[in-house]
């Protein structure tokens, strides 16, 4: 159930994920009726990784409620200089009415919500990354209708958006298909988590290193990049690895003219996606670019909101 946190959407049951969603469909069409939902409140944006869409959505959608979005970088807080994120995160409380991190280990987020005492969200980590996941389901929904049934293809590597994607699915109803060199699917240890409650759903997760086999008859074909950031070291053999799994006009065709395409970006066009498909009118990814905004204003009013006024 939605609690006083937002870390995985593993802990969500399926109403949760559905009233997220409904209120960020009215949130992005009436955006005016929330405009005080979070007046004079603060969230505080910690980051150890760098980012685009997370910094500015976070800090427009938190303007947009009528509320102030703190950038913290982790090198200019005490956390640079030895204070404990135990420390960190009950100092944070006594300023702040939420805080949002961006961390690289999902321990550190699971540490500041255990000793915060106002909502903490997950900005992304290297398990999970729960708001693009919304927001991702929030565009699939706009372009494709009822998601009960639908199916995403999900090439490349079995990282943090295509666990929090999994997640997403089973709460929804959504099979997801991987198409991943063996080396890159999805861990033991994470499909015994996840198949006993995709069986419960009825969602179906298949798994193959099978490109064309992974994308025919997809609603929605989604990528990420081969090499995320602290991967650097392994780039050069994540390209070669990948390179069949490039999604191109061919491998589009293959799927069939329903599909769309989508990518949580940065996109390393010519790697895991050319211009072609990137720029075609299948391609939703700027929409979905777009929706982090509306998902996690949503969120937001859940997690921090008082009746709006």
């Amino acid at each position: 159930m939605l609690g006083k946190d937002f870390l995985s959407i593993a802990t969500l049951e399926p109403g949760d994920v559905e009233d997220l969603l409904k209120l960020a469909l009215d949130v992005k069409a009436d955006p005016k009726e929330y405009k005080k939902a979070l007046k004079r409140q603060v969230l505080g944006m910690v980051f150890q990784k760098s980012s685009t869409r997370t910094r500015v959505s976070f800090e427009v959608g938190m303007y947009q409620l009528g509320g102030t979005g703190l950038f913290l970088s982790s090198n200019d807080l005490q956390l640079g200089r030895g204070e404990t994120l135990a420390d960190t995160a009950r100092v944070l409380s006594r300023y702040l009415d939420g805080i949002m991190a961006r961390v690289y280990g999902h321990e550190d987020i699971e540490e500041l919500a255990k000793h915060a005492t106002v909502p903490v969200i997950n900005g992304l980590s290297d398990k999970y990354h729960p708001c693009q996941a919304l927001a991702d389901y929030l565009t699939m929904k706009e372009h494709v209708g009822e998601l009960k049934g639908k199916r995403l293809c999900y090439i490349g590597d079995a990282n943090n958006v295509y666990n929090s994607l999994v997640y997403g699915g089973i709460k929804l109803g959504v099979n997801v298909t991987i198409g991943a060199p063996e080396v890159y699917q999805p861990s033991e240890d994470f499909l015994k988590v996840v198949k006993p409650q995709a069986e419960a759903a009825g969602v179906e997760l298949a798994i193959t290193n099978d490109p064309e086999k992974a994308v025919a008859g997809a609603d929605i074909i989604y990528t990420d990049v081969w090499a995320s950031m602290g991967q650097e070291d392994e780039r050069q053999v994540r390209l070669k690895a990948f390179q069949p799994y490039q999604v191109n006009e061919k491998l589009m065709s293959v799927a069939g003219p329903q599909a769309r395409f989508m990518h949580c970006l940065p996109a390393h066009r010519g790697e895991e996606v050319t211009d072609e498909v990137a720029d075609s009118e299948a391609s939703i990814i700027f929409d979905q670019a777009e929706n982090r905004l509306h998902a996690q204003k949503a969120l937001m009013i859940r997690l921090m909101g008082k009746k709006h006024k």
